[in-house]
Protein backbone atom coordinates (compact mmCIF):
# COMPACT_ATOMS: atom_id res chain seq x y z
CA UNK A 1 0.00 0.00 0.00
CA UNK A 2 2.63 2.50 0.97
CA UNK A 3 4.34 1.72 -2.72
CA UNK A 4 0.77 2.59 -4.23
CA UNK A 5 0.68 5.85 -1.76
CA UNK A 6 4.04 7.06 -3.74
CA UNK A 7 1.93 7.27 -6.66
CA UNK A 8 -0.27 10.23 -5.42
CA UNK A 9 1.67 12.93 -6.11
CA UNK A 10 2.38 11.58 -10.06
CA UNK A 11 -1.23 11.74 -10.43
CA UNK A 12 -1.73 14.68 -8.82
CA UNK A 13 0.70 15.93 -11.19
CA UNK A 14 -1.45 14.70 -14.28
CA UNK A 15 -4.35 15.95 -12.81
CA UNK A 16 -2.92 19.36 -12.58
CA UNK A 17 -0.71 19.59 -15.89
CA UNK A 18 -3.96 18.41 -18.01
CA UNK A 19 -5.95 20.88 -15.78
CA UNK A 20 -3.46 23.51 -17.12
CA UNK A 21 -3.66 22.23 -20.70
CA UNK A 22 -7.28 22.29 -20.89
CA UNK A 23 -7.41 25.77 -20.65
CA UNK A 24 -5.11 26.53 -23.30
CA UNK A 25 -7.04 23.80 -25.47
CA UNK A 26 -10.16 25.08 -24.96
CA UNK A 27 -10.05 28.90 -23.96
CA UNK A 28 -6.79 30.06 -26.16
CA UNK A 29 -8.81 30.88 -29.54
CA UNK A 30 -11.66 32.78 -27.65
CA UNK A 31 -8.43 35.02 -25.60
CA UNK A 32 -7.16 35.80 -28.98
CA UNK A 33 -10.42 36.53 -30.59
CA UNK A 34 -10.43 38.98 -27.53
CA UNK A 35 -7.28 40.14 -28.00
CA UNK A 36 -8.40 41.45 -31.50
CA UNK A 37 -6.66 38.48 -33.69
CA UNK A 38 -8.39 37.19 -36.80
CA UNK A 39 -9.27 33.21 -37.54
CA UNK A 40 -6.29 33.05 -39.85
CA UNK A 41 -3.94 34.90 -37.10
CA UNK A 42 -5.39 32.31 -34.38
CA UNK A 43 -4.15 29.97 -36.56
CA UNK A 44 -0.48 30.62 -37.12
CA UNK A 45 -0.23 31.35 -33.14
CA UNK A 46 -1.84 27.64 -32.52
CA UNK A 47 0.18 26.47 -35.06
CA UNK A 48 3.01 27.87 -32.60
CA UNK A 49 2.69 25.23 -30.15
CA UNK A 50 3.01 21.65 -32.62
CA UNK A 51 6.03 23.32 -34.18
CA UNK A 52 7.62 23.61 -30.84
CA UNK A 53 6.69 20.74 -29.74
CA UNK A 54 8.95 18.56 -32.78
CA UNK A 55 11.80 20.82 -31.41
CA UNK A 56 11.02 20.67 -27.53
CA UNK A 57 10.24 16.83 -27.17
CA UNK A 58 13.79 15.06 -28.64
CA UNK A 59 15.24 17.86 -26.97
CA UNK A 60 14.04 17.04 -23.45
CA UNK A 61 13.55 13.41 -24.29
CA UNK A 62 17.47 13.41 -24.97
CA UNK A 63 18.06 15.27 -21.77
CA UNK A 64 16.27 13.38 -19.60
CA UNK A 65 18.07 9.79 -21.27
CA UNK A 66 21.16 11.77 -20.89
CA UNK A 67 21.33 12.49 -17.09
CA UNK A 68 19.33 9.45 -16.29
CA UNK A 69 15.84 11.60 -14.88
CA UNK A 70 12.49 12.46 -15.46
CA UNK A 71 11.72 14.12 -12.48
CA UNK A 72 14.63 16.54 -12.86
CA UNK A 73 13.87 17.62 -16.63
CA UNK A 74 9.55 17.81 -15.41
CA UNK A 75 10.59 20.23 -12.80
CA UNK A 76 12.38 22.68 -15.04
CA UNK A 77 9.77 22.36 -17.68
CA UNK A 78 7.13 23.40 -15.18
CA UNK A 79 9.08 25.99 -13.58
CA UNK A 80 9.72 27.18 -17.48
CA UNK A 81 5.43 27.00 -17.80
CA UNK A 82 4.84 29.40 -15.23
CA UNK A 83 7.76 32.07 -15.84
CA UNK A 84 6.97 31.80 -19.44
CA UNK A 85 3.06 31.55 -19.39
CA UNK A 86 2.86 34.81 -17.29
CA UNK A 87 5.27 37.03 -20.18
CA UNK A 88 3.08 35.27 -23.12
CA UNK A 89 -0.20 36.29 -21.71
CA UNK A 90 1.34 40.21 -21.27
CA UNK A 91 1.40 40.09 -25.19
CA UNK A 92 -0.65 42.02 -27.39
CA UNK A 93 0.61 42.40 -31.10
CA UNK A 94 1.06 39.20 -33.33
CA UNK A 95 4.55 39.04 -33.37
CA UNK A 96 5.14 39.59 -29.97
CA UNK A 97 2.43 36.48 -29.04
CA UNK A 98 3.96 33.96 -31.35
CA UNK A 99 7.45 34.42 -30.44
CA UNK A 100 6.34 34.10 -26.84
CA UNK A 101 4.39 31.48 -27.64
CA UNK A 102 7.46 29.54 -29.01
CA UNK A 103 9.27 30.00 -25.79
CA UNK A 104 6.60 28.99 -23.74
CA UNK A 105 5.42 25.89 -25.88
CA UNK A 106 8.64 24.74 -25.97
CA UNK A 107 8.54 24.40 -22.06
CA UNK A 108 4.64 23.46 -21.85
CA UNK A 109 4.77 20.57 -24.46
CA UNK A 110 7.14 17.97 -23.39
CA UNK A 111 5.48 17.53 -19.81
CA UNK A 112 2.61 15.48 -21.12
CA UNK A 113 4.70 12.79 -22.50
CA UNK A 114 7.71 12.96 -19.80
CA UNK A 115 4.82 12.76 -17.28
CA UNK A 116 2.94 9.69 -19.22
CA UNK A 117 6.83 8.16 -19.27
CA UNK A 118 7.23 8.31 -15.92
CA UNK A 119 3.83 6.97 -15.12
CA UNK A 120 4.46 3.76 -17.98
CA UNK A 121 7.31 3.02 -15.82
CA UNK A 122 6.22 3.16 -12.63
CA UNK A 123 3.34 1.57 -13.31
CA UNK A 124 5.59 -1.50 -15.22
CA UNK A 125 7.51 -1.16 -11.64
CA UNK A 126 4.22 -1.85 -9.29
CA UNK A 127 2.66 -4.50 -11.82
CA UNK A 128 -0.49 -2.49 -12.22
CA UNK A 129 -2.18 -0.71 -15.68
CA UNK A 130 -0.88 2.68 -16.91
CA UNK A 131 -4.23 3.85 -17.87
CA UNK A 132 -5.27 3.60 -13.83
CA UNK A 133 -2.55 6.51 -13.27
CA UNK A 134 -3.28 8.42 -16.87
CA UNK A 135 -6.92 8.18 -15.87
CA UNK A 136 -6.18 11.21 -13.75
CA UNK A 137 -4.56 13.35 -16.64
CA UNK A 138 -7.88 13.14 -17.81
CA UNK A 139 -9.95 13.60 -14.61
CA UNK A 140 -7.96 16.96 -14.51
CA UNK A 141 -8.97 17.57 -17.78
CA UNK A 142 -12.41 17.40 -17.66
CA UNK A 143 -13.13 18.79 -14.36
CA UNK A 144 -10.86 21.86 -15.21
CA UNK A 145 -13.21 22.50 -18.80
CA UNK A 146 -15.78 22.28 -16.48
CA UNK A 147 -15.02 24.85 -13.78
CA UNK A 148 -12.99 27.34 -15.66
CA UNK A 149 -15.68 27.54 -18.70
CA UNK A 150 -17.80 28.68 -15.74
CA UNK A 151 -15.59 31.11 -14.26
CA UNK A 152 -14.02 32.64 -17.57
CA UNK A 153 -18.15 32.71 -18.65
CA UNK A 154 -18.86 35.55 -15.43
CA UNK A 155 -16.13 37.04 -15.35
CA UNK A 156 -14.60 36.98 -18.77
CA UNK A 157 -12.06 35.37 -20.91
CA UNK A 158 -9.11 37.59 -20.29
CA UNK A 159 -8.68 36.65 -16.84
CA UNK A 160 -7.50 33.16 -17.93
CA UNK A 161 -3.96 33.24 -16.59
CA UNK A 162 -5.24 33.31 -13.20
CA UNK A 163 -6.79 29.75 -13.26
CA UNK A 164 -4.02 28.88 -14.87
CA UNK A 165 -0.91 29.27 -12.77
CA UNK A 166 -3.51 28.38 -9.93
CA UNK A 167 -2.80 24.65 -11.45
CA UNK A 168 0.61 25.51 -12.72
CA UNK A 169 1.80 25.84 -9.14
CA UNK A 170 0.42 23.06 -7.71
CA UNK A 171 1.64 20.68 -10.62
CA UNK A 172 5.21 22.46 -9.52
CA UNK A 173 5.00 21.41 -5.58
CA UNK A 174 3.61 18.06 -6.51
CA UNK A 175 6.84 17.32 -8.73
CA UNK A 176 9.04 17.90 -6.32
CA UNK A 177 7.33 15.04 -4.92
CA UNK A 178 7.42 12.30 -7.14
CA UNK A 179 9.53 9.51 -7.10
CA UNK A 180 11.73 9.33 -9.98
CA UNK A 181 12.91 6.63 -12.09
CA UNK A 182 15.65 5.20 -13.39
CA UNK A 183 15.93 5.85 -17.28
CA UNK A 184 17.83 2.92 -18.79
CA UNK A 185 17.13 3.64 -22.61
CA UNK A 186 19.80 4.82 -24.80
CA UNK A 187 19.76 8.40 -26.26
CA UNK A 188 18.08 8.54 -29.56
CA UNK A 189 20.49 8.56 -32.63
CA UNK A 190 20.02 9.78 -35.90
CA UNK A 191 20.79 6.47 -37.41
CA UNK A 192 18.50 5.17 -35.48
CA UNK A 193 15.96 7.34 -37.23
CA UNK A 194 17.47 6.49 -40.56
CA UNK A 195 16.41 2.91 -40.05
CA UNK A 196 12.49 3.76 -39.66
CA UNK A 197 12.97 5.82 -42.80
CA UNK A 198 13.57 2.31 -44.81
CA UNK A 199 10.43 0.99 -43.47
CA UNK A 200 8.16 1.62 -46.12
CA UNK A 201 4.95 -0.07 -43.68
CA UNK A 202 5.45 2.38 -41.21
CA UNK A 203 5.90 5.76 -43.31
CA UNK A 204 2.81 4.71 -45.02
CA UNK A 205 0.98 3.96 -41.93
CA UNK A 206 2.24 7.36 -40.89
CA UNK A 207 0.81 9.26 -44.09
CA UNK A 208 -2.32 7.34 -43.68
CA UNK A 209 -2.69 8.55 -39.80
CA UNK A 210 -1.70 12.36 -40.74
CA UNK A 211 -5.03 12.48 -42.73
CA UNK A 212 -6.76 11.08 -39.47
CA UNK A 213 -5.11 13.28 -37.23
CA UNK A 214 -5.48 16.31 -38.88
CA UNK A 215 -9.21 16.70 -38.54
CA UNK A 216 -8.46 15.77 -35.26
CA UNK A 217 -6.44 18.45 -34.38
CA UNK A 218 -8.64 21.05 -36.49
CA UNK A 219 -11.06 20.28 -34.04
CA UNK A 220 -9.16 20.63 -31.18
CA UNK A 221 -8.36 24.10 -32.13
CA UNK A 222 -11.31 25.28 -33.36
CA UNK A 223 -14.43 23.87 -31.51
CA UNK A 224 -14.25 26.54 -28.98
CA UNK A 225 -14.92 28.98 -31.67
CA UNK A 226 -17.52 27.10 -33.54
CA UNK A 227 -19.32 26.81 -30.34
CA UNK A 228 -18.76 30.76 -29.80
CA UNK A 229 -19.95 30.76 -34.03
CA UNK A 230 -23.09 29.20 -33.31
CA UNK A 231 -24.14 31.01 -30.03
CA UNK A 232 -22.30 29.21 -27.38
CA UNK A 233 -20.50 30.86 -23.88
CA UNK A 234 -17.31 30.18 -22.77
CA UNK A 235 -19.21 27.76 -19.90
CA UNK A 236 -20.86 25.80 -22.88
CA UNK A 237 -17.00 25.46 -24.61
CA UNK A 238 -15.97 23.90 -21.17
CA UNK A 239 -18.87 21.41 -21.41
CA UNK A 240 -18.31 20.42 -24.70
CA UNK A 241 -14.91 19.44 -23.51
CA UNK A 242 -15.80 17.82 -20.59
CA UNK A 243 -18.54 15.63 -22.02
CA UNK A 244 -15.43 14.92 -24.70
CA UNK A 245 -12.91 14.13 -22.34
CA UNK A 246 -14.87 11.82 -19.77
CA UNK A 247 -15.85 9.49 -22.62
CA UNK A 248 -12.43 9.32 -23.30
CA UNK A 249 -11.33 8.46 -19.95
CA UNK A 250 -14.11 5.76 -20.32
CA UNK A 251 -12.26 4.19 -23.16
CA UNK A 252 -9.11 4.24 -21.32
CA UNK A 253 -9.99 2.72 -18.87
CA UNK A 254 -12.28 0.06 -20.17
CA UNK A 255 -9.68 -1.11 -22.61
CA UNK A 256 -8.37 -4.10 -20.86
CA UNK A 257 -12.21 -5.56 -21.71
CA UNK A 258 -12.56 -4.86 -25.20
CA UNK A 259 -9.48 -4.19 -27.11
CA UNK A 260 -7.99 -7.50 -27.41
CA UNK A 261 -10.46 -9.08 -29.68
CA UNK A 262 -9.72 -7.38 -32.92
CA UNK A 263 -5.82 -6.24 -35.15
CA UNK A 264 -5.23 -2.68 -33.73
CA UNK A 265 -5.85 -1.57 -37.73
CA UNK A 266 -9.44 -2.68 -37.28
CA UNK A 267 -9.99 -0.37 -34.69
CA UNK A 268 -7.92 2.52 -36.40
CA UNK A 269 -10.39 1.63 -39.97
CA UNK A 270 -13.64 1.86 -37.48
CA UNK A 271 -12.08 5.17 -35.42
CA UNK A 272 -11.64 6.62 -38.69
CA UNK A 273 -15.37 6.12 -40.25
CA UNK A 274 -16.86 7.25 -37.34
CA UNK A 275 -14.53 10.23 -37.25
CA UNK A 276 -15.67 11.07 -40.79
CA UNK A 277 -19.43 10.69 -39.93
CA UNK A 278 -18.67 12.79 -36.73
CA UNK A 279 -17.54 15.61 -38.39
CA UNK A 280 -19.85 16.01 -41.23
CA UNK A 281 -22.80 15.67 -38.73
CA UNK A 282 -21.21 18.86 -36.92
CA UNK A 283 -20.94 20.66 -40.18
CA UNK A 284 -24.76 20.48 -40.25
CA UNK A 285 -24.83 21.98 -36.55
CA UNK A 286 -27.23 25.00 -36.34
CA UNK A 287 -26.78 25.06 -32.57
CA UNK A 288 -23.98 24.82 -29.78
CA UNK A 289 -25.80 22.21 -27.52
CA UNK A 290 -26.25 19.61 -31.01
CA UNK A 291 -22.40 19.74 -30.93
CA UNK A 292 -22.18 19.59 -26.69
CA UNK A 293 -24.27 16.86 -27.19
CA UNK A 294 -22.38 14.78 -30.46
CA UNK A 295 -18.59 15.27 -28.26
CA UNK A 296 -19.41 11.72 -26.42
CA UNK A 297 -17.90 10.72 -30.08
CA UNK A 298 -15.00 12.12 -29.35
CA UNK A 299 -13.99 9.28 -26.41
CA UNK A 300 -14.64 6.48 -29.58
CA UNK A 301 -13.08 8.30 -32.21
CA UNK A 302 -9.78 9.68 -30.48
CA UNK A 303 -9.72 7.08 -27.42
CA UNK A 304 -10.00 4.19 -29.77
CA UNK A 305 -7.56 5.40 -32.81
CA UNK A 306 -4.93 6.97 -30.40
CA UNK A 307 -4.76 3.41 -28.50
CA UNK A 308 -4.96 1.47 -31.81
CA UNK A 309 -2.32 3.56 -33.83
CA UNK A 310 0.26 3.90 -31.18
CA UNK A 311 -0.55 -0.17 -30.21
CA UNK A 312 -0.04 -0.85 -34.17
CA UNK A 313 3.38 1.01 -33.97
CA UNK A 314 4.82 -0.59 -30.98
CA UNK A 315 4.49 -3.67 -33.18
CA UNK A 316 5.44 -2.30 -36.66
CA UNK A 317 9.00 -1.39 -35.20
CA UNK A 318 11.61 -3.27 -33.72
CA UNK A 319 12.19 -3.20 -29.91
CA UNK A 320 15.56 -1.60 -29.90
CA UNK A 321 13.84 1.34 -32.28
CA UNK A 322 10.35 1.58 -30.31
CA UNK A 323 11.23 5.12 -28.34
CA UNK A 324 12.49 6.67 -32.11
CA UNK A 325 9.33 4.68 -33.70
CA UNK A 326 6.89 6.86 -30.92
CA UNK A 327 8.58 9.88 -30.72
CA UNK A 328 8.25 10.02 -34.38
CA UNK A 329 4.78 8.87 -34.30
CA UNK A 330 4.03 11.37 -31.57
CA UNK A 331 5.55 14.26 -33.97
CA UNK A 332 3.20 13.36 -36.83
CA UNK A 333 0.25 13.10 -34.63
CA UNK A 334 0.61 16.17 -32.44
CA UNK A 335 3.03 18.14 -34.49
CA UNK A 336 2.70 18.21 -38.30
CA UNK A 337 -0.82 17.63 -38.52
CA UNK A 338 -1.26 20.05 -35.32
CA UNK A 339 0.57 22.56 -37.91
CA UNK A 340 -1.40 22.04 -40.93
CA UNK A 341 -4.74 21.79 -38.75
CA UNK A 342 -4.09 24.98 -37.44
CA UNK A 343 -3.23 27.05 -40.35
CA UNK A 344 -5.65 25.68 -42.92
CA UNK A 345 -8.02 25.80 -40.56
CA UNK A 346 -8.04 29.16 -39.36
CA UNK A 347 -7.98 30.35 -42.53
CA UNK A 348 -11.07 28.28 -43.66
CA UNK A 349 -12.85 29.87 -40.69
CA UNK A 350 -11.88 33.40 -41.91
CA UNK A 351 -13.10 32.73 -45.13
CA UNK A 352 -15.99 30.76 -44.93
CA UNK A 353 -17.61 29.34 -41.81
CA UNK A 354 -17.38 26.81 -38.80
CA UNK A 355 -19.36 24.63 -40.83
CA UNK A 356 -17.27 24.63 -43.81
CA UNK A 357 -14.53 24.23 -41.83
CA UNK A 358 -16.24 20.49 -40.38
CA UNK A 359 -17.13 19.61 -43.89
CA UNK A 360 -13.46 19.97 -44.67
CA UNK A 361 -12.46 17.64 -41.75
CA UNK A 362 -15.32 14.84 -42.70
CA UNK A 363 -13.60 14.47 -46.25
CA UNK A 364 -10.11 14.80 -45.01
CA UNK A 365 -11.36 11.70 -42.67
CA UNK A 366 -12.26 10.00 -45.37
CA UNK A 367 -8.92 10.24 -47.21
CA UNK A 368 -7.25 8.28 -44.37
CA UNK A 369 -9.66 5.67 -43.46
CA UNK A 370 -9.38 4.27 -47.31
CA UNK A 371 -5.82 5.27 -47.27
CA UNK A 372 -5.74 2.78 -43.45
CA UNK A 373 -7.88 -0.03 -45.68
CA UNK A 374 -5.25 0.55 -48.78
CA UNK A 375 -2.37 0.00 -46.26
CA UNK A 376 -3.76 -3.26 -45.10
CA UNK A 377 -4.50 -4.65 -48.23
CA UNK A 378 -0.92 -3.90 -49.60
CA UNK A 379 1.42 -4.38 -46.43
CA UNK A 380 -0.59 -6.05 -43.01
CA UNK A 381 -1.37 -9.04 -44.99
CA UNK A 382 2.14 -9.12 -46.28
CA UNK A 383 3.25 -8.78 -43.17
CA UNK A 384 3.99 -10.30 -40.08
CA UNK A 385 2.84 -8.01 -37.09
CA UNK A 386 4.21 -9.06 -33.44
CA UNK A 387 1.28 -10.23 -30.92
Amino acid sequence: MAKHGSLIPLKMLLFSFHATNTIILSFLPLYLAYKGLNGTEIGWVLAIGPLASIFAQPFWGYLSDKYKTVKKILLICVMGLLIFSTVFFQMNSLISIMFMGAVFYFFTTPIGGLGDSLAQRRANELGISFGSIRTWGSVGFATSSLIIGEILSRYGVQYMIWPYLFFGFIALIVVTQVKDVKVETEPVKLKDIGVLIKNKAFLFFLLAVLFLSIGHRMNDSFIGLYITELGGSEALVGWGWFAGVITEALVFATAGFWYRKYHPLIFVMVAGILYSIRWFIYGTADSPMFVIGLQFLHGITFGVFYLAALDYVTRLIPKLLQSTGHLVYYAVFFGISGIIGSLSGGAIMDHYSGGTLYYVMGFVSLVGTIAIFIYHVMFSRNRTVNY
